[in-house]
């Protein structure tokens, strides 16, 4: 009703998890920012699935899967593979966090070789419960803002050979760079990832450098920093062909997206398009 083509629900792990000790989550006015290491708060993937049973929303819904905070790293794939076994009935698509900072050891997951061995297997079994002349769901991993740019190679590489559908650019960042809001405070808030305004040019940096090593080819989630159609339409030419929000809903309200479907609607009369596919990574080029 507030004008979303699609919603993605979690991150959701096998096991119930209260999540890191509170206070988590805090607000950087002066930035619109936000630093959160919520640490994947959640009931668990049955209950989640439950949930949706008997409230399912009338739009896309996506599921994003995560690591147990119990499980160590060495067990990771197992634990995916439960909650993914739990959750593909009901999502739409499957998103693949292996980039939150707030549980220990998951961004190692992001390496070559571990990654290629969790999508693989998880593709694996998103055949096998699609069953015989079945679609498998959609499977999408998210990345951090804070890779190097020969990791993005690499995990591009994963991505084309597991048939991976799509790539999220990006979580949050662990960087506390050019902060206006004063040090002493942002020491006192302590650890977490930052989302926001600060986090915009990065992720559209990642989106234009993921356009250019996919050719394209492989859709991308853009992600980081949207408060208007401005931001969006950054994205957009940037490589995304699809974006999502969430600090922006905090700080502009529940009429920011019918503000940036109005809004996008200008930019292209303006630009002579006549849809926003033809916007999709338009000024890659320029950010490179």
């Amino acid at each position: 009703s507030l004008g979303f083509g699609h919603i993605e629900a979690g991150t959701v792990t096998f096991h119930p998890q209260p999540g890191n000790p509170r206070p988590r989550l805090f607000r950087l006015p002066a930035d619109l920012a936000l630093i959160n290491r919520a640490g994947f708060n959640n009931h668990g993937a049955k209950a989640f699935t439950e949930q949706v049973k008997k409230s399912r929303p009338e739009c896309i819904l996506g599921v994003s899967i995560g690591k147990s905070k119990i499980v160590p790293v060495e067990e990771a794939v197992d634990d995916y593979l439960r909650t993914f076994e739990i959750i593909q009935p009901i999502a739409d698509y499957v998103a693949v966090n292996v980039s939150s900072p707030n549980t220990p050891g998951l961004r190692s997951l992001q390496e070559a070789e571990q990654l290629r061995s969790l999508l693989t297997a998880l593709q694996k079994r998103n055949r096998e419960l699609s069953g015989p002349g079945g679609i498998p769901r959609p499977l999408l991993v998210k990345l951090s803002p804070d890779l190097a740019d020969e990791d993005l190679e690499e995990i591009v590489e994963v991505v084309r050979s597991t048939d991976t559908d799509g790539i999220i650019a990006t979580n949050t960042t662990v960087s506390r760079d050019h902060l206006r809001t004063e040090s002493s405070k942002v020491i006192a808030y302590g650890a977490g990832g930052l989302s926001g305004a600060p986090l915009r040019a990065r992720s559209c940096e990642m989106l234009a450098k993921l356009y250019r090593l996919t050719n394209g080819t492989i859709p991308l989630i853009g992600v980081g920093g949207i408060f208007n159609a401005q931001d969006a339409w950054a994205k957009i030419t940037a490589g995304a062909s699809l974006v999502q929000l969430y600090t922006g809903f905090i700080y502009e309200g529940p009429g920011i997206v019918n503000e940036i479907i109005r809004g996008l609607e200008q930019i292209l009369a303006k630009e002579g398009l006549q849809s926003l596919d033809a916007a999709v990574g338009i000024r890659a080029g320029e950010l490179l």
